[in-house]
């Protein structure tokens, strides 16, 4: 596998991942080897080398969804991401239900403050 190719795993997830993101016109799929979406600098959804998608949710809707779908924080090595709840498999193959989890990520990122963006020094 190359360096900057997504897992066999993360592969398979993206057609899925895909189909959620197409359902949010002016957002796009980035990252080659660890595919995500982002506004203003500030993540709401990634796919994990194992396949998992991964969702940042607000506090209320996060709660509401490890309840409902028995899920849990993700965990990224070592640490969990406080934010992020693991999609299960077959939700993220069900797109309609999955629907208004993934637009309440993207509503939450977009109301983030955004993030500054670096930018190279032109030495001049």
């Amino acid at each position: 596998m190359a360096k900057d190719q997504p897992s066999p795993a993360t592969a398979a997830s993206i057609p899925a991942y895909d189909r959620a993101i197409a359902a949010h016109p002016g957002l796009e799929r980035r990252g080659a080897k660890i595919p995500y979406t982002s506004l203003n600098g500030n993540m709401s959804s990634y796919l994990a080398e194992d396949g998992t998608l991964v969702l940042r949710l607000p506090a209320a809707d996060r709660q509401a969804f490890l309840g409902r779908f028995e899920s849990r924080l993700h965990e990224a090595y070592g640490t969990v991401q406080k934010e992020y709840v693991d999609v299960p498999a077959a939700l993220l193959e069900a797109t309609d239900e999955l629907a208004p989890w993934f637009a309440a990520s993207v509503t939450y990122v977009g109301e983030l403050r955004p993030k500054p963006t670096t930018r190279r020094s032109t030495g001049s």
